[in-house]
């Protein structure tokens, strides 16, 4: 039966809108810089989140519960398909692997660490991989800046752990590579059908450690809620919004704005952790952050 409208006529019917349609006009309608900043602070309050669930399921299981929801949810929602070559499937099963010792690794230097130096001290990967393959001269300045901080770090650490510290290099080696491989993924798979089959492979890594860790600790309903939000904050909102700021701004610009995640994280920390940091190490994060942002700002835009 048609509907008519207040004159008479037939009414134009209501297109039906999909909820991804409608969160795509949303997240068009917000600046691209604001989208990467509320992923940094996202990621950077569900790690504060994941730290205070240490006390009840360790590193090994807070991990296991991030990629184990994150990987649930971005399977459903993309439903990737599992027919790809073998040239994909090596690169994805490689990102998941990296992904998932990466996480493992942070987690394990953050039940060691303040979360501002350890999200600096894993940021020295990524930047690692925007100086190695660069012949500029400024570029070695940038180098020794970020050298400097690690100097901060270690000379004013005071009651930091060393083991938490190589635990944070550990991942930011891993950072670094899962870099390198995110790009591969990029051109081997097509939309989110990477991502979500390579988080499954970072769960099948994770889940095992926090099973054997935590037991049955993990299946309390509070703490699989608090799971299900720290794979929230931590995977999904901030992918999401990364994805969609990548759409809109050149790399180098994205990767700039990136540069402020070390400060948002002992922000973070001081806030929500009660971390505070001594002023040396407030410097190293500073180093580290200018480092970042000069190599960055210097990378020739991509072709």
């Amino acid at each position: 039966m048609a509907i008519l409208n207040a004159d008479g006529a037939e009414a134009a019917p209501v297109p039906h809108t999909s909820p991804t349609v409608l969160a795509g006009r949303a997240f068009g309608a917000i600046p691209p810089p604001a989208l990467v900043l509320v992923g940094i602070l996202s990621v950077q309050v569900g790690s504060a989140v994941a730290k205070q669930l240490f006390g009840e399921v360790g590193s090994f299981g807070t991990v296991a519960l991030r990629l184990f929801f994150a990987a649930a949810v971005l399977m459903l929602f993309w439903r990737p398909s599992l027919r790809m070559d073998r040239e994909a499937w090596t690169v994805v099963v490689g990102y998941g692997l990296v992904l998932g010792v990466m996480n493992l690794c942070f987690y394990l230097a953050l039940e060691r660490l303040p979360l501002g130096i350890a999200v600096t001290t894993e940021f020295l990967g990524p930047l690692a991989v925007a100086l190695g393959g660069s012949r500029r001269w400024l570029d070695v300045l940038w180098a020794l800046l970020a050298g400097s901080g690690v100097a901060l770090l270690v000379e004013g650490r005071g009651g930091l752990d060393l083991v938490g510290l190589l635990f944070a290099l550990a991942a930011g080696t891993c950072w670094g590579l899962y870099i390198l491989l995110g790009a591969a993924l990029g051109r081997r798979t097509t939309e989110g059908n990477g991502l979500a089959v390579g988080m499954a492979v970072a769960a099948l890594v994770a889940v095992p450690f926090g099973v054997v860790d935590s037991g049955t600790a993990l299946v309390q309903p509070w703490v699989l809620l608090a799971g299900l939000g720290v794979a929230l904050l931590s995977s999904v909102v901030p992918y999401s919004l990364e994805l969609e700021a990548l759409r809109k701004i050149p790399p180098h610009v994205f990767g700039i704005l990136m540069s402020l995640e070390p400060a948002v994280a002992a922000l973070i920390g001081l806030v929500v952790l009660g971390e505070s940091l001594h002023w040396s190490q407030w410097a190293a994060v500073l180093c580290v952050m200018a480092a970042s942002a000069g190599a960055t700002r210097g990378a020739r835009p991509e072709a």
